[in-house]
């Protein structure tokens, strides 16, 4: 509905103060009243106090107090100036309970020469009669279904059943006019008086029956059933005037007269209640009465400024309840009510409402939290009225003569208002219509009517003479536009997330709001008061994915110089905003704050900015800063802008322009960076740098307690040593020749690999002299006089030895050791070592005046020395410490070989038995052949016809004869040879003949098995 439609219909008015509750209503309900509160429960239990509201009977009292103290102490004029401008702003705070808007369609060219009178709603159908007896048949949309004129005066009253099949109408013609919409079933009755009200009887279109009453100015209330004649009339009530209103429900119907409001029970055909109405009460032709029935039990009365609720329960049965004539039903009178104006119409109402929801602790709607976050309450009812207040007090009065021209004037009325009450008596919501041409409308020509919806929600239509207004209770939706339209941005939010967590959703319309939205004009108005913090903290939840909403928003901030307030939120993966934002918060960060830029660079991805633009700017501010070779004395800026640099080279892969900065840095990871990205040349020139860096780490560790640390096999020598190739030795021993010591380490290093790459033995007779003589016995590298003067100079006996040993001057040698170490066993050792047997001879002429050489002589002589040759030469008187435990020690040894040969040789004997009886074994054993086996030479079977001659040999192969050398041996072979050598006969061979006969085959073969030979020749046996 379009916003000006919406304000024309209806404004939002204070709420009025006037409900009261006469001494004659409460007398009316007499004995009851004890059980109103239990009544309330029953009716649809608690309902909440609106703005300003008390319960009724209190309000009444205060309201005579007020008029009464008229000499009492007044307000000043000003202080009443105060309170209205108070009362307006309170007014503009209060949220609406209802939401109108125009009935579309036909509606208004249907009433441009006509007036409506009467309206029914019933299957989604509205029914409308006009004061020229037409009946209008309207979809909801306002599209007409059907038309027709039944009557010839105005329609005061229309009732359809449950199926808007049937329209029954009451005019002022007298006539009541049945009509079916879809057969040409229709009834007239002709009454002969006005006709004020009809109703008709529950699934009217089900029953056989066709019963409805009705009723009018002839004072008579009249219900007609079909028979087989035609309608019977039954006349349930006369004699009280005319008959203003029937409603018509499950058993019961309730009608209004003069006197007051009966009910009566269909079943036990039985009136069961009179609700009488005050003797002071304005004409009822003036003041309607409206009926409505809540539900089957509960009934709705609005009389001029009263309003009754009537509940119908059964009787209870006991004694005196079982007479014939007492009815089975009780009516309560539960509540009533007494307002400030005249009431056209009452609907009970939903409390639902996000404005009208019960208010917790004791909080009324104008003290509700900021945010409605509770859960959603339960389907409390109210009452809608539709509110009239007549423009002539005379008409309340009954003083109807006028007396002035100023009287006889017609006074334009007032716009009539919807109104909330309460349960309780509170009046929650008023709101006042405006209608075309309502300052001539009275109160008879509005008309209430509720109207359910597909979705269980209940809305409403007031009906004018020449207008329809479709009233809609509002909606949580609505609670969050109209947050909105306040700039209470953060209840709107709220509440949205909340119905959203719920599964609800704002709709589908073009104008609806959604969250975003909201956020978007929330931190619109955050920024527009200078709160960057908080529009900033809203950002992520209003922008999302959206990069374009994103970087309007940061601009923004960088416009306002605010951009410090949203860079924390600001995201770098979904989504991914353009370069130049994120170039603009780094370049934000170089300006303003060095420490953050490091640890952005360091956090974000690194392909959402362009990072050769970075560098620029980051190398550009370190130009201008103080040079310093080293992070130790640079300033901390610099030493910022160093390690920004580092890491901007590394993510743009310029691994070769990062390893300055990680060297002068002092980056542990130096030596890992070097291997990963293969920069072994581009450290050619940094070799001491590298080495220093590494001397430090080393001497760092070992000072916090890491005994394990080896500067000697560390980082930097192990990457210089493993890779000469790329970093040659020349420019590292040039770089390392003015530090002895790390030149040592790193040719230490280096000789472990690769002997021949260096000969610095003045390098390990300086720095490490317990490794010299190891490197001089493996390494033959060096020139041996200069390294005999190193070790001379350093007088390095051990070392000196090995040296004269591998010049050849041994003699020299020997007598150093003799000489200056004073160690036989050295001395021994080297004897051994050179194999000389002229150094032998010169040891034991050393030997012969020294007795401790001769005692370890004698304890070590062996294979390279006779100990007879020792002992002769010992002199005769010579004092020998431990000769005779010498001598014993070479006996035992002696004997101890001398046993050790002995077991050998009978071990070796029996071995040699045993094979010897196995080889017996082996060639005196038989052979087996088949007719399959074949020749190891010629691989043709060796039995065949006639039987060559066969040759067996010792080692198990058999050949043919003639393949044995390549030539057949010259002793012929046939089988009858055989049984030549049978010499007696008896079937034995003779042995002696068999075996010249070998003997002369063997004289005959050359040489060996012929398989053997050609087996070891490498061919195939």
């Amino acid at each position: 509905m379009p916003g000006s439609d919406a304000e024309s219909i209806a404004s939002q008015e204070k709420p009025a103060n006037g409900l009261t509750a006469s001494p004659e209503a409460l007398s009316t309900i007499g004995s009851v009243h004890e059980h109103l509160n239990g009544a309330q429960e029953g009716d649809g239990g608690y309902a909440a106090r609106g703005p300003g509201g008390s319960d009724a009977e209190s309000e009444g009292i205060e309201e005579e107090e007020d008029g009464d103290d008229g000499s009492g102490e007044g307000e000043s004029g000003e202080d009443r100036e105060d309170e209205d401008e108070e009362d307006e702003e309170d007014e503009d705070e209060d949220e609406p309970a209802l939401k109108y808007e125009r009935f579309e369609g036909v509606l208004h060219d249907l009433l441009k020469k006509d007036s409506a009178s009467a309206v029914s709603y019933a299957n989604k159908r509205l029914t409308l009669g006009t004061h020229a007896g037409i009946v209008h048949v309207l979809d909801m949309s306002g599209q007409r279904i059907k038309s027709v004129k039944p009557h010839s005066a105005s329609i005061i009253d229309i009732c359809t059943d449950e199926t808007s099949d049937f329209i029954a109408t009451a005019s002022m013609d007298g006539q009541v006019v049945i009509h079916s919409m879809s057969t040409p079933e229709a009834y007239s009755f002709d009454m002969k008086r006005p006709m004020r009200t009809v109703a008709l009887e529950p699934n009217f279109a089900k029953r056989s029956s066709r019963a409805f009453i009705c009723g009018g100015m002839a004072g008579n209330l009249v219900l007609h059933e079909k028979g087989w004649l035609g309608h019977k009339e039954t006349l349930l009530h006369s004699g009280e005037g005319p008959i203003w209103q029937v409603r018509w429900r499950g058993r019961l119907i309730a009608w209004a007269n003069d006197m007051g409001v009966k009910i009566y029970d269909t079943t036990s055909q039985m009136r069961i209640i009179f609700i009488d109405r005050h003797a002071d009460s304005p004409r009822a032709d003036l003041f309607k009465c409206n009926l409505h029935w809540q539900d089957d039990s509960t009934l709705l009365i609005a009389w001029a400024d009263e309003i009754k609720v009537a509940r119908i329960r059964a009787r209870q049965r006991g004694a005196g309840n079982n007479a014939p004539n007492v009815p089975p039903l009780m009516v309560e009178i539960t509540a009533v009510f007494q307002l400030d104006c005249m009431l056209a119409g009452i609907v009970p109402h939903s409390m639902s409402s996000p404005v009208l929801a019960p208010p917790t602790n004791g909080t009324s709607n104008h003290t509700r939290p900021a945010s409605i976050s509770s859960l959603p309450p339960p389907a409390l009812t109210s009452f809608l009225v539709l509110a009239y207040t007549p423009p002539d007090p005379s008409l309340l009065r009954g003083n109807e003569v006028a007396t002035t021209h100023a009287e006889q004037a017609r006074k334009a009325a007032e716009r009539p208002e919807l109104r909330i009450i309460s349960r309780a008596g509170e009046e929650l919501a008023a709101d006042a219509l405006t209608f075309t041409g309502y300052e001539r409308f009275g109160c008879n020509d509005y008309i209430l009517v509720d109207i359910p919806s597909d979705d269980g929600e209940t809305y409403y239509i007031v009906l004018s003479p020449k207008d329809i207004v479709v009233v809609r209770p509002r909606d949580w939706r609505d609670h969050v536009t109209w947050l909105v339209e306040r700039k209470r941005y953060e209840e709107a939010l709220d509440e949205l997330e909340r119905r959203q967590s719920m599964g609800e959703q704002m709709g589908g319309e073009e104008d609806a709001l959604s969250a975003t939205q909201i956020g978007q004009r929330y931190i619109e108005h955050l920024v527009s008061e200078g709160k960057y913090q908080e529009a900033a903290h809203l950002c992520p939840k209003v922008c999302g994915q959206d990069t374009k909403r994103w970087e309007d928003w940061i601009f923004v901030f960088t416009q306002q110089h605010r951009l410090q307030a949203i860079i924390p939120y600001v995201p770098t993966d979904s989504p991914t905003l353009g370069h130049l934002v994120y170039e603009m918060i780094l370049a934000y960060f170089l300006s303003n704050d060095r420490q953050a830029l490091l640890k952005t660079i360091q956090d974000w991805p690194k392909g959402i900015y362009d990072i050769s633009a970075v560098i620029v700017a980051v190398q550009s501010e370190l130009d201008r800063a103080p040079s310093s070779s080293s992070s130790v004395s640079a300033a901390p800026d610099t030493v910022i802008l160093m390690e920004c640099l580092a890491e901007l080279y590394m993510a743009n892969r310029q691994y070769g322009k990062a390893l300055p900065f990680f060297i002068r840095l002092r980056r542990p990871n130096v030596f890992d960076l070097i291997r990963d990205h293969n920069l072994f040349t581009a450290v050619q020139d940094q070799a001491l740098l590298l080495v220093e860096f590494d001397h430090e780490l080393s001497e760092k560790r070992r000072k916090d307690g890491d005994e394990s640390v080896d500067f000697e096999r560390g980082a930097a020598i192990t990457l210089l040593v493993d890779h000469i190739h790329s970093i040659p030795i020349g420019r590292v021993v040039q770089q390392l020749q003015g530090r002895p010591y790390y030149l040592y380490v790193y040719l230490d290093a280096l000789s472990a690999h690769d002997q021949h790459l260096t000969s610095r033995v003045g390098l390990y007779a300086e720095y490490a002299p317990h490794r010299l003589i190891d490197f001089l016995r493996v390494s033959n590298y060096y020139n041996l006089e200069r390294a005999f003067r190193e070790c001379e100079k350093r007088d390095l006996v051990p070392e000196m030895v090995f040296l004269l040993g591998r010049m050849g001057d041994n003699k020299r040698a020997l007598n150093l050791i003799i000489e200056r170490l004073g160690d036989v066993h050295r001395a021994i050792e080297f004897a051994k070592e050179q194999h000389d047997d002229d150094l032998w001879e010169d040891l034991l002429k050393y030997s012969e005046s020294r007795p401790t050489f001769i005692r370890g002589l004698l304890e070590n002589v062996g294979a390279e020395i006779d100990p007879i040759r020792l002992i002769r030469r010992i002199k005769n008187g010579l004092e020998i410490p431990g000769l005779k435990a010498a001598l014993i020690k070479i006996l035992h040894d002696f004997n101890l070989q001398m046993s050790l040969l002995e077991g050998c040789q009978m071990i070796l004997n029996g071995d040699a038995a045993d094979l010897a009886r196995h080889l017996h074994t082996d060639q005196t054993a038989g052979f087996f052949l088949n007719g399959k086996t074949i020749c190891s030479i010629c691989s043709l079977p060796l039995i065949q016809t006639p039987q060559p001659l066969l040759l067996l040999y010792l080692c198990r192969h058999v050949v043919h004869a003639h393949c044995a050398n390549g030539d057949a041996p010259s002793v012929p072979y046939h089988e009858s040879d055989d049984v030549d050598l049978d010499l007696d006969n008896t079937g034995h061979t003779n042995m002696n003949a068999r075996v010249a006969r070998t003997a002369l085959i063997r004289a005959k073969i050359s040489s060996g098995c012929p398989a053997c030979l050609k087996k070891a020749e490498g061919g195939r046996s």
